[in-house]
C-alpha cells in the first residue's frame, strides 16, 4: 500500500540540501546558513547540536513546514518545492517530542489518521494499524482500543512513531522524539529504533542535542553549530579526526559515560 508512490522517482533515492539558508526577521539572525548536505538512501543520519544550532528548523524545512529563504532542498532528484506541500508532508514520517498524539482517539485510531484522510478502506487501516503495533512491540490486542491517556510515555512515542510510518513512508524524520523521557526509556527507545532501522532499512533523519544518544544510534553524524554544519562523518571520524575547534571541544569533553561509549565504537 503505497498511497503516493507516483511521488518518487525510482532510480534516486536521497534529500539533498544545497546551500540553504533560513532567517525569519529579514536577514538579521540567520537560522540556518548556506548548508549543504546530502542524505543517503537507508542511512540513519543524526543532526546534533544545542539549541539554536538551527537543526529542528533544518528537518522541517524537508517536508515544508518550514520554506527556506534561499537555497534548494531535492527529495529524489526534484526540488521539494514542485510537491504539493500536502501530499509531501502525507509521504515522510514526521515524529517529534511532544508526540502530538489525539487524547480523544483510540491507539489504532491515532496509527491509521493519515490512512483515514487518505480514505483508505476501514478493514485496511485495521490491518494496518495492527501490523505496526506489532512492529514497535505493542500487543494490538492489549493495547489497540486503549486511548492514549492509558498509556506511558515510552508506549505512546512508540505510537507516534507507528503513525509515522503508517503511510510506508520512504523517509522518517524524527525531532528530538526521546528527549522527555526518563532515561531508562530512552535507552529502550533507541533500541527499539535501531531494530526498526535494521528491518526496515529505511532513510532515518533524527535531530537530537545528547551526544551520546547521537553516536548511540548513527551511521553518520552531523554537527551543528549556530546555523552552521562544522562536520559531517562517522563517529569514529568525528571522534579522531575533528574538523573544527568546536567538534574538538565537543568530543573532548570529559565524561566517562561518553568514554564508555567511545570505547564501544573502537570495539565493533
Amino acid at each position: 500500500m503505497r498511497i503516493v508512490a507516483d511521488l518518487y522517482v525510482d532510480d534516486i533515492s536521497m534529500i539533498k540540501l544545497n546551500n540553504v539558508c533560513k532567517t525569519f526577521d529579514d536577514g538579521k539572525h540567520v537560522v540556518v546558513d548556506d548548508l549543504s548536505l546530502e542524505i543517503n538512501d537507508g542511512e540513519l543520519l543524526v543532526i546534533l547540536g544545542s539549541s539554536g544550532s538551527g537543526k529542528t528548523t533544518t528537518l522541517k524545512m524537508i517536508n515544508r513546514l518550514v520554506e527556506p529563504s534561499s537555497g534548494i532542498i531535492e527529495i529524489d532528484g526534484k526540488n521539494n518545492k514542485s510537491f504539493d506541500p500536502v501530499t509531501l508532508r502525507l509521504s515522510i514520517g514526521y515524529t517529534f517530542q511532544q508526540v502530538g498524539l489525539f487524547p480523544h482517539m483510540s491507539v489504532e485510531d491515532n496509527v491509521t489518521i493519515v490512512l483515514k484522510l487518505l480514505k483508505i478502506p476501514y478493514k485496511d487501516r485495521l490491518e494496518r494499524a495492527h501490523e505496526l503495533l506489532k512492529l514497535m512491540n505493542l500487543d494490538p490486542e492489549k493495547f489497540a482500543k486503549r486511548m492514549i491517556c492509558e498509556l506511558s510515555g515510552g508506549q505512546q512515542q512508540r505510537v507516534g512513531v507507528a503513525r509515522a510510518l503508517a503511510n510506508r513512508p520512504r523517509y522518517l524524520l524524527m525531532d528530538e522524539p526521546f528527549g522527555a523521557l526518563d532515561a531508562i526509556t530512552r535507552i529502550s527507545l533507541q533500541d527499539e529504533l535501531l531494530r526498526l532501522h535494521a528491518k526496515l532499512h529505511m532513510t532515518i533523519v533524527f535531530v537530537t542535542h545528547d551526544i551520546f544518544e547521537a553516536f548511540r544510534l548513527a551511521d553518520r553524524i552531523v554537527v551543528m553549530h549556530q546555523g552552521k554544519i562544522h562536520q559531517v562523518g562517522s563517529k569514529d571520524e568525528i571522534i579522531n579526526h575533528p574538523a573544527t575547534d568546536f567538534v574538538h571541544d565537543l568530543i573532548q569533553k570529559p565524561s566517562l559515560e561518553f568514554a564508555k561509549i567511545i570505547e564501544t565504537i573502537t570495539e565493533r
